[in-house]
């Protein structure tokens, strides 16, 4: 038989979850108003120092972001830099991308809008989650 996938349970690929770990849930739904996009990451124990390090500095990177003031036309990728700074600054990254644009109807990493490469450089009136 084939494999489940991944985005349905099964004996096989499931786990009871465990108070000595983070968890990171990524969720979301469609809506007559939009399209959201929920990541939330949460810790049912007591978090490691390390673990309080990180989550710290990922909050760190997110006011940063949120307070930047960059020239129109910069890219996204460029601002983004300003969101893992404060992880770079001790060695550490996250592995996937800080934001995206904003879908109503359609898909929840619109682009061409948000922070990788290949996305357009950002100017005044557009949307990015982060």
């Amino acid at each position: 038989s084939d494999p489940p996938s991944p985005r349905s349970p099964s004996n096989r690929s499931s786990r009871k979850l465990s108070v000595d770990e983070m968890y990171l849930t990524d969720t979301g739904g469609q809506y007559l108003d939009g399209t959201t996009d929920i990541t939330r990451t949460v810790h049912w124990g007591v978090p490691t120092p390390l673990q309080k390090e990180a989550y710290t500095r990922v909050l760190m990177g997110n006011i940063d972001l949120s307070r930047l003031i960059f020239p129109p036309n910069t890219a996204g990728g460029t601002v983004e830099s300003f969101a893992r700074r404060a992880l770079w600054d001790v060695g550490l990254n996250y592995g996937h991308g800080t934001g995206h644009g904003i879908g109503n109807y359609l898909s929840v990493h619109e682009w061409p809008v948000g922070f990788q490469s290949n996305n357009v450089p950002l100017a005044a009136g557009m949307f990015t989650s982060i």
